[in-house]
């Protein structure tokens, strides 16, 4: 990446001979200048620095310990007050909230390639990478709209016609996206286009379909998309805490804060918190019906007969736990042990997702893009 900014520099086009390298032979040329690479042109890692906000970070500057605690510890009681304002709102508003972070988080990792590439001019790049966001929205969400709000769409005729093409509506949109890039192709950046072209679509799989999954999952019950989030929250918190007090053990040179100890502390909290919230939520027919469209009031309705997974049900229990607990049997929601399941999946892959957001930062020393991958986690576990 260095040598692509300095030769960017130095003369703006890519000389021909690039097009004849062959793949090693480019590759090689990037190694071997980023070893020369001087020591300003490489960002510093993600892991090491702090993740807040810029703007947050120099108004707590300069004050005392105390304060600067104090005054994060408001912002977070803040945030959670959102959060259950949010849920209070319904699962339209929180599907605004999920659109919103996809569209941030899409800008985040187009940008990468972008400040990478932004020297060699490419024709379009930007303007069709936003355009494929469009229409893998337009396809995935067109249908699960005509699902939810059929009678909505029944009764206009306009959306009805979109519904019953649109499928193809879809295909002949990404069509002449296809064909727009073709046109852009200039025969000095064949290679570099086409390594956006890549980019541009291995970003809407990542960021679109996990959002879409989110969406689904809203859909069939907010409980399904309260549980998740709250434990990537409640993660980040007990192993922030884990960590912060006991931990000694590194857990991965991509992330030299983390620790086991961290990791394994934040691992059973969160199966615990999960648990334990999986069982007040399964009480409430708000968080567990299906959201359905009422075409006489023109709202979403939240009434339903819960499913037999959130209705309360005796399991026997081992032996080993009988005589240790002096209980037979226990009464329990068989969604609280989805909840284990789904706390147990999301923490298995934890180093890993948490890892991936960090990497993609670095070449473009963005701030925003960890925090943002955080709400996107939890598709992983649904």
């Amino acid at each position: 990446m260095t040598e692509l900014r300095k030769r960017g520099a130095a003369g703006g086009a890519v000389p021909d001979s690039t097009d004849n390298l062959s793949d090693k032979a480019w590759t090689r040329s990037w190694s071997c200048e980023g070893d020369k690479a001087e020591t300003p042109d490489v960002p510093p890692s993600s892991a090491d620095t702090d993740n807040t906000p810029e703007c947050f970070n120099k108004a707590l500057e300069g004050l005392p310990r105390g304060i600067n605690y104090w005054i994060r510890g408001v912002l977070s009681v803040a945030m959670i007050v959102g959060f259950f304002l949010m849920i209070y709102l319904g699962p339209i508003t929180l599907i605004l909230v999920v659109m919103t972070v996809q569209i941030k988080c899409f800008q985040e990792i187009i940008t990468i390639g972008y400040r990478v590439y932004r020297s060699y001019d490419l024709p379009w790049f930007r303007t069709l990478s936003w355009y494929f966001l469009i229409c893998v929205n337009y396809f995935f969400y067109g249908e699960t709209l005509a699902d939810y709000f059929g009678a909505l769409v029944q009764r206009e005729e306009p959306l009805t016609f979109l519904s019953r093409y649109h499928r193809f509506i879809s295909f002949a949109l990404y069509l002449a996206g296809f064909c727009m890039f073709v046109l852009s192709l200039v025969k000095t950046k064949y290679r570099l286009q086409f390594y956006m072209f890549a980019w541009t679509h291995v970003t809407l799989l990542l960021v679109v379909t996990q959002s879409h999954l989110i969406i689904q999952n809203l859909f069939e019950g907010m409980i399904w998309f309260i549980v998740p989030i709250s434990s990537v929250i409640c993660n980040d918190i007990m192993a922030y805490l884990f960590g912060f007090f006991f931990g000694r053990t590194p857990l991965i040179k991509l992330s030299p804060k983390k620790t086991w100890e961290g990791f394994i502390g934040g691992f059973f909290s969160t199966v615990v918190f999960g648990f334990l919230l999986a069982y007040l939520l399964a009480q409430f027919q708000y968080f567990v019906c299906p959201a359905g469209y009422n075409s006489e009031t023109n709202s979403f309705t939240i009434e339903c007969e819960p499913s037999s997974i959130f209705e309360l049900q005796e399991y026997t229990l081992p032996s080993a736990l009988q005589n240790t607990l002096g209980w037979e049997t226990v009464q329990l929601y068989p969604f609280q042990i989805h909840s284990v399941f789904l706390s147990s999946l999301r923490l298995s892959l934890d180093p890993s997702v948490d890892s991936l957001p960090a990497a993609l930062s670095e070449p473009s020393k963005s701030k925003t893009l960890p925090t943002l991958s955080r709400v996107m986690e939890a598709s992983w576990t649904v």
